[in-house]
Formats: C-alpha cells, structure tokens, sequence
C-alpha cells in the first residue's frame, strides 16, 4: 500500500518572497502556495510571477506543493492557471467549489492547455451550496479528466456565509465536516481539515488536531509554522498503535488464518476489515519515518 502523509498543510502567501523561501526549510508534509485570500488585489500578478519562480526553482523535497488560485469567478483564475501549470505543481487548489460543472469548467480548460496530466486539482468546500451538493461534487471524480483528488475544508468561509459560530468543539460544523468526510471517502478522495485562528491558544489547536484525527481527516490546513510540529503529531500513529497494527497484520497473514475472517488476538476479537486498516497504519507510519529522514526537522 502506497499512501502520502497529508498531516500538515500550510499556507503560504504567494506575495511573501521570503516566506515561499522558508517553506523549503519547513517540516510540513505539503505546502499551498497561495494567490487568493492571502493576496491583494493590486499584488496578484506579482504574487503569481514570484510562485511561478519558486517552483521552477524546486528545492521543495518530498514536500507536496499545491498552489491555490484565485475563483473562477474572478478575473485572474484563467492567468493563474495558465502559468501556475507551465511550472507544475503537484495540484492547484481551487476555490469556493459549489457545484460540479465547476470542476468540468476547469477540466476543459485544463485538457485544453495540455496540462502535464500528472498535476491533480484539489477543491476548496466552503460555500453553503457546496454542503448542499457535496455528493455530487465527489462524484466529479469518476470523470478522470477532472483530475478531482481531494476536498479542503474551508471554515472560515463557511462560517461567514452560514453565519455559524467558530466554537471550541465546532458543534454547528461538524454536520458539514462529517458530510464532506463521507462524500470524499466514498469517491476515494482525500480530505484535509479547515485552519485553526487562535495562534495564542496551543492547547485549543492542539484538541482541534486530535478532532479533526478522530473524525477521519487525512491532516489539517494551518496558517503558520509553529502549527506545524503540533499537528504533525496529532496526525501521526503513535508508536503502541503501530505495534499493534504490525501484530495484527502478521496474525492474518499465518497460513491457518488465511481464510477467517475473524481471529482472537490477545483476548480480543478481530476483523479482517481492522487489519486492513492497520495495513493504512502502517504504510502511513513507514511513509512519514522516510519523509522526516529526508527533511530538516
């Protein structure tokens, strides 16, 4: 099983030259380059010049590199794209997806271009008619010319549009947190959890990582670097969850359990389903030992 730790995912303004430096010295596990929300109006072009030269600069790692462009509907997205794309990035970012003609807007632009068809195309869900069409949106990814590869959650958006309240617990989110959660797994999408504001409150950031862990999110979005060790660990498998899930997996590989679907294992009744699931465990745990090897902590 081949999987890619997604734990950390900072944003990074595409207009701070010295900020897009520093990201190839950051232990997140992917960056966003960003030329929406991050950028003023008057900058974007020079925003969009100075990501353009840092990609073709590389120096990146294994870290992945999404950039997030402007909406499309906006002035600047069809510029965006056309030179974010030329200097290819692992995906763009795209925001306030609401529904999927969206997405099959940006396809035909994309197939147009002949874009390298390695770059993926990641959708921001933060728009009350993106709760709405949630499932169809997923669903965009059945159509390989998408290249539809995973949601972000964006809460603040969200939260302005619904009026909903940004609350310890987030109890008015996680109806749409969990929706969204859903709808991507069962298109295979990967799902990254909204920012955490408060960069005075590590303990409140820290719970945040943990319920964002504990529902089913792949990692978290963050808006600055000291975010980035703590939400690495929450995101991590802890070293007992490791052992246990190798334990596991060497039990239903013995030859006289090739052909049950339930076993006991220290006491405990076990499903071959769990195992398949210590089997994520550990491809994600071998996964981010050979990433931290590679980057400077």
């Amino acid at each position: 099983m081949t999987v890619r730790p997604r734990r950390s995912v900072l944003y990074m303004p595409g207009s701070n030259a010295r900020a897009l430096e520093k990201a190839r010295e950051l232990p997140a596990d992917c960056l966003i380059l960003d030329l929406e929300d991050a950028v003023a109006p008057e900058a974007k072009g020079q925003a969009r010049e100075a990501i353009v030269k840092a990609l073709q600069s590389g120096g990146f790692g294994d870290r992945e590199v999404l950039v997030r462009i402007n909406g499309l509907d906006t002035r600047w997205w069809v510029e965006d794209l056309d030179a974010v794309a030329a200097a290819k990035p692992d995906a763009v970012l795209v925001p306030k997806i609401s529904n999927p003609g969206q997405l099959q807007d940006l396809a035909a632009r994309i197939v147009d271009m002949g874009t390298d068809p390695r770059i993926r195309v990641w959708a921001m869900m933060e728009t009350p008619l993106a709760m709405i069409n949630v499932g169809e949106i997923a669903a965009a990814a059945l159509d390989s010319e998408t290249r539809l590869a995973g949601f972000v959650m964006g809460t603040n958006d969200l939260a302005k549009d619904t009026r909903a309240r940004l609350v310890p617990g987030r109890a008015p989110m996680l109806p749409w947190l969990m929706n969204c959660l859903a709808a991507a797994r069962a298109f295979g999408l990967d799902i990254l959890d909204g920012v955490y504001n408060e960069l005075g409150n590590d303990k409140g950031f820290v719970e945040e990582c943990r319920q964002a862990r504990d529902l089913g999110f792949d990692g978290k979005t963050l808006i600055h670097p000291k975010q980035i060790v703590p939400c690495n660990e929450a995101f991590s498998p802890t070293p007992e969850e490791v052992d246990t899930a190798r334990k596991m997996i060497a039990a239903f590989d013995l030859p006289e359990n090739d052909n049950k679907g339930v076993i006991q294992i220290d006491g405990r009744m076990v499903e071959r389903l769990h195992a398949e699931m210590a089997r994520r465990t550990v491809a994600i745990a071998d996964a981010i030992a050979k990433t931290e090897q590679r980057q400077p902590a």
